[in-house]
């Protein structure tokens, strides 16, 4: 008899999970305004009344969609810099978790880079806090490989290597997996060298 509702609930979880792929895919292709539930639902092959069994609203899919990817982001970051050893060898780590995290990711970067305005004020305050946290994470280490540099400095830097790192929608697409192994590498490279440099 237990069985029964873990079943239910696992069923219910991959849908959701479906449903967050189908609307990363759709708005990176679409934006957030040309997309429907009724679409939402038809990519995963549910009705668009369904798809309110699992959100509110469309601006709910939008709002889990970004806060779980920054969330997701902090969390492994995190782990990451635990993980590794310390120095040089914590900030490689971290570079190339962001890189692996962006090329696997290029329709929510996308997403977020055109649709986080759409967000509730309360979902946008929640994204931009984790971010924080996130570029804080990093500074934090490269403070520790550069005690004497200007932290605003540091803050630069990060920004200017996420730029590098989360161009993955304009640079990945089209390009086969050898290309995109390149990619990997040349964007670790310069990420780097923005960091350290």
């Amino acid at each position: 008899m237990s069985e029964k509702p873990h079943g239910r609930s696992d069923a219910k979880n991959k849908r959701r999970h479906s449903l967050l792929d189908a609307a990363a895919a759709l708005f990176s292709e679409h934006g957030f305004n040309g997309v429907s539930m009724e679409d939402l639902g038809t990519a995963v092959g549910v009705s668009g009344p369904a798809v309110y069994r699992h959100f509110p609203s469309k601006q709910a899919v939008l709002a889990e969609l970004l806060i779980g990817v920054s969330t997701a982001l902090l969390e492994g970051g995190s782990i990451e810099t635990q993980r590794a050893p310390k120095g040089d060898l914590a900030l490689r780590a971290l570079i190339e978790f962001h890189v692996d995290f962006a090329i696997r990711n290029t329709d929510v970067i996308r997403v977020h880079d055109r649709d986080r305005s759409a967000l509730s004020p309360q979902d946008a305050h929640t994204v931009r806090l984790l971010q924080r946290q996130y570029v804080e994470l990093w500074v934090s280490l490269l403070e520790r490989l550069s005690p004497e540099a200007d932290i605003a400095e540091l803050r630069v830097r990060a920004h200017a290597a996420f730029g590098l790192m989360n161009s993955t929608p304009y640079s990945v697409r089209h390009r086969g997996a050898a290309n995109t192994d390149r990619l990997r590498a040349l964007l670790e490279r310069m990420s780097y060298a923005a960091l350290t440099s």
